[in-house]
């Protein structure tokens, strides 16, 4: 059974600097993986190829505005080096980075001991 597209995302919610959905995560290390290029379609693309599944780009707009609107991500517009055309690029603000590392960290410590448990190919 194919899911549908990804839009896990309650568009009332607020993005906290201190703690991020989980389509919020995602967009933003899309973003930083994607650096230079990271605009909203090019974050639509590798999501759907990082996570395997069809990602709305409305979610993906809607939570680039959330964490614009926290602070996480700048956004600035300029023309495209292979398009021509002016599209809106984001870019990880530096407390999105600290709040990835910690993030990362804290998964590390959760997920650390639980192969066992939960066995092989789950």
């Amino acid at each position: 059974m194919q899911a549908g597209p990804a839009t896990d995302i309650d568009e009332g919610a607020k993005v906290t600097k201190e703690i991020l959905g989980e389509f919020e995560h995602h967009v933003l290390l899309a973003a930083v993986r994607l650096a230079n290029d990271a605009y909203s379609a090019g974050i639509v693309t590798e999501l759907e190829r990082r996570i395997g599944r069809e990602v709305s780009p409305a979610a993906v707009y809607i939570a680039l505005r959330r964490l614009e609107d926290s602070g996480l991500v700048i956004s600035a517009l300029r023309v495209g080096e292979d398009s021509g055309r002016e599209r809106r690029y984001f870019s990880a603000a530096p407390e999105a980075l600290d709040l990835l590392r910690a993030s990362r960290e804290r998964y590390l410590r959760l997920w650390d001991g639980l192969e066992p448990l939960l066995g092989k190919g789950r």
